[in-house]
């Protein structure tokens, strides 16, 4: 497939169809990377970590970022921790 090369601002865009964009995952806000490899233009997605593990997030709690504890006045009801 052939595309046109176009100014946008101070640089050059390209468009590719949504086929493609699918295909590879990329949406709009899609962060990719840009190579040049032996004279050519090679773009790839940098797939985003979607979450978290319990471990990882535990792993970054330490006494400098702590929450202060907040006391709720205790049980009102016939609730039990």
């Amino acid at each position: 497939m052939q595309a046109i090369v176009k100014k946008w601002g101070n640089s050059l865009g390209i468009r590719f169809p949504l086929a493609y964009a699918k295909e590879t995952g990329i949406e709009n806000g899609s962060t990719v990377e840009m190579t040049v490899d032996a004279g050519k233009i090679v773009i790839t997605p940098v797939k985003q970590k979607s979450k978290y593990t319990l471990d990882e997030l535990l792993a970054g709690i330490d006494e400098n970022n702590l929450p202060e504890y907040i006391d709720d006045g205790g049980a009102v009801g016939k609730e039990r921790l």
